[in-house]
């Protein structure tokens, strides 16, 4: 299996802090974000290579990072690949960084799991992967708990098997507090339907979109994450992220 974390993005919501330095570089409670989803990864089996999907504008500064990462962790094969966007005007998108990678890397002879480079999780990912492995797709959720929050997020629905049955992004009017969150397992099979679906013209952007494409053609199943999850969007979140996740140092 391989691993694919997003972190192309600009952040421009987080203007001026992501002026000069990445998002997932940013320091959470003493680290920078890329490295809490590395560590999360710590006791994961299996793992081949670790790609990191970034910007022309940010990728030197990945490349350093990587290098004194890789130092201190020499067990751990990591990749950066430049996209070669310079701002929000030519970026690829999400989705269409993760077919990038998958070309040009060749990947897809492997099982995948993606996740944001900016997401934050307090619990290790292994019980998540060791629910996904085997399947064709599976998305992790997560409940937040209220009916207004979620509308800023995915609603989701799933049958008595946790597989999903409905995918709406932003609902005005949510029928659950479930959503998807940006942490995805994906077989070597269903790989190439990255493919299919940039072909047929769909968004390039956010992930989240392909899962909603993908789960009307193939069963997608889904774990639910426990403990803290966060979303970086804003510097409130970051602000709040950083005080919270002090509790979690090791």
């Amino acid at each position: 299996m391989n691993v694919l974390i997003l972190a192309a993005g600009y952040a421009t919501r987080l203007y001026p802090l992501t002026l000069t330095k990445a998002k997932p570089l940013l320091d959470v409670a003493g680290k920078p974000m890329i490295e809490w989803v590395l560590d999360n990864l710590a006791g994961v089996p299996d793992i081949s290579t670790v790609f990191v999907v970034t910007n022309a504008k940010f990728a030197k500064d990945f490349q350093d990072w990587a290098s004194q990462y890789a130092e201190r962790n020499p067990a751990r094969t990591l990749k950066v690949v430049n996209d070669g966007s310079t701002d929000d005007s030519n970026k690829l998108g999400a989705i269409g960084d993760i077919s990038l990678v998958l070309m040009r890397e060749d990947t897809s002879k492997d099982d995948l799991l993606i996740v944001a480079g900016d997401n934050l999780f307090s619990e290790p990912l292994d019980e998540f992967i060791a629910h996904a492995r085997g399947s064709e797709a599976t998305l992790a959720t997560y409940d937040v708990g209220d009916l207004e929050a979620i509308k800023k997020y995915s609603a989701i629905t799933l049958d008595e098997a946790g597989v999903i049955t409905s995918f709406e992004e932003k609902p005005a009017d949510p029928k659950s507090t479930l959503t998807g969150i940006a942490l995805y397992y994906f077989s070597r099979e269903t790989i190439p339907l990255f493919t299919t679906y940039l072909a047929a013209g769909n968004n390039p952007d956010q992930p989240g979109r392909f899962i909603q494409w993908l789960h009307t053609r193939k069963p997608v199943k889904t774990f639910q994450i426990r403990g803290t999850w966060f979303d970086i969007g804003s510097k409130e979140t970051l602000e709040e992220a950083n005080e919270l996740f002090k509790q979690f140092v090791r």
